[in-house]
């Protein structure tokens, strides 16, 4: 496998979990009727996919800088 192919496979990877978390948070949403549980929900599904984000990024910018070299 190239290192492109596998690089998007990495993100493809991540769009799939992305996707995951946000269909959980709308399956839950009605369970989480509570403001607290709400913002439970919301926090956690913002911050899995702001980890996954920033994971993505990084392989984003070792990329480039192996690029560069």
């Amino acid at each position: 496998m190239t290192r492109s192919s596998l690089h998007l496979l990495k993100g493809t990877g991540y769009l799939i979990s992305t996707v995951s978390v946000t269909l959980l948070a709308v399956v839950s949403w009605d369970s989480a009727s509570k403001t607290l549980l709400m913002a439970c929900l919301l926090g956690g599904a913002a911050t899995s996919i702001i980890g996954m984000f920033c994971r993505w990024l990084s392989y984003e910018i070792e990329k480039r800088q192996e690029e560069r070299r």
